[in-house]
């Protein structure tokens, strides 16, 4: 019963923190949500010197709710899923090679040269921490969020051929930057077990390409459940099974349940597919109620998020490492997209200053968040915690606000 009752709270917030952004504030929902959820916590804290009831609510429903957990074993395979669906095939066919390059070069490249930097940005307020913890932080912050990114782009006016560039990257390299960070993680565990280039290989094709081929093969068998009736519930609910039933095997078999969705979601939503497998009335059905779970997932996810502030550490020096991390984080995707985007820009046609509106739209989130909060004390699990807090938090609020007017001025 106690997580019904958690779930019914979490669900009312989000209800009533959306209408209130819907009401008055009329940000984007993510935005708009996670600023009034922080806002409200901040309130409980301030509050809680008079009556500390309401802050231990909100502390209880943090502590049963395994925010990694329910973020990348569950809610992600939907929230991909979704986006997925709506991502048009054609245009990621054509971009294919520099989405590539951007989300595996592009993150191999940021996590060094952010490791690098806040190794010795930390030694500047005195924090002195291993270089390998450093690269840790640099795996978890460099893959840009599927979720934030998909969220917000919609309402930024994008030119299309950009907005493939950017969600696709973000759809594919959650999943490489996982391998990245389980692959560092093992280097800096304080275990005695080693980990070999065999080991390293090995967790990429079982994790990525296994997950990708498996998603691929999910995608085909509904689709071809879907074009042999024709009757848009039971194929709504045959696209729900194949996200729920496929999740199960891909976590049981140890491939990425993330990426299987994405390359699923794109077989399904695959225009040439979907004329031949849906109806007109299917086809809508199935739009809707998929943008329905997007809507309420999110919604969820950016309460949650907000939420999250309750566990963090307050310490002058972690805080200061987070808005160093801003800058570092930001320069560092920069130069991890240079030579990709030169190398494909002329033969694709990239629009004006693609670098700058990449770097500025490749967004933060969740995904963040839950790496971090799967950290060891050994391995600065405070520290890291507050650092990505505070990228995440600048990048969905100040990035997400920003990225539609820095679009109009440079690519239009």
């Amino acid at each position: 019963m106690d997580y019904f009752v958690i779930i019914s709270v979490l669900v009312f917030l989000s209800a009533l923190f959306g209408y209130l952004n819907t009401r008055f504030l009329k940000l984007p929902t993510t935005i708009g949500l996670m600023v009034i959820t922080i806002v409200f916590t901040l309130g409980v804290f301030a509050l809680s010197y008079f009556d500390d009831s309401l802050l231990n609510a909100e502390r209880y429903i943090i502590s049963h709710i395994d925010f990694k957990t329910v973020l990348l074993d569950i809610m992600l395979s939907f929230l991909l899923f979704a986006g997925a669906l709506h991502t048009n095939f054609e245009q990621l066919k054509v971009q294919r090679w520099p989405i590539l390059a951007f989300s595996t070069l592009g993150v191999l490249v940021s996590t060094f040269l952010v490791g690098l930097m806040m190794f010795y940005g930390l030694q500047l307020i005195d924090l002195q921490l291993p270089f390998v913890q450093c690269l840790l932080f640099g795996a978890l912050i460099s893959p840009t969020d599927p979720i934030a990114v998909l969220g917000i782009l919609k309402q930024a006016g994008v030119p299309k051929k950009l907005e493939t560039k950017i969600v696709g990257e973000s759809l594919f390299n959650d999943g490489v930057g996982v391998v990245v960070f389980l692959t560092i993680y093992q280097f800096a565990s304080p275990s005695k077990e080693s980990i070999g280039a065999i080991d390293v290989l090995e967790l990429f094709g079982v994790e990525v390409i296994g997950g990708i081929l498996f998603g691929l093969l999910i995608g085909w068998i509904t689709y071809r459940l879907m074009k042999s009736i024709d009757d848009y519930d039971i194929e709504v609910i045959i696209t729900l099974a194949a996200v729920m039933i496929g999740t199960v095997i891909a976590q049981h078999f140890h491939m990425s349940a993330p990426l299987a969705m994405v390359a699923a979601g794109l077989v399904v939503g695959n225009d040439t597919l979907r004329d031949s497998a849906m109806s007109e009335i299917t086809e809508t059905y199935v739009d809707k109620f998929w943008e329905l779970i997007d809507i309420l997932l999110n919604t969820l996810l950016f309460v949650l998020i907000g939420m999250e502030i309750l566990v963090l550490t307050f310490n002058v020096n972690y805080i200061l490492a987070g808005v160093m991390a801003i800058p570092i984080v930001l320069l560092c995707r920069y130069l991890s997209l240079f030579l990709p985007i030169n190398f494909f820009s002329e033969r694709l046609d990239f629009v004006p200053r693609t670098n700058l509106i990449m770097t500025w739209g490749g967004l933060r989130g969740g995904i963040s968040i839950a790496l971090a909060l799967g950290l060891t004390e050994a391995l600065n699990r405070d520290l890291f915690l507050v650092i990505t807090y505070v990228v995440v938090v600048f990048s969905i609020i100040v990035q997400g606000l920003t990225v539609g007017r820095l679009v109009k001025k440079v690519a239009h």
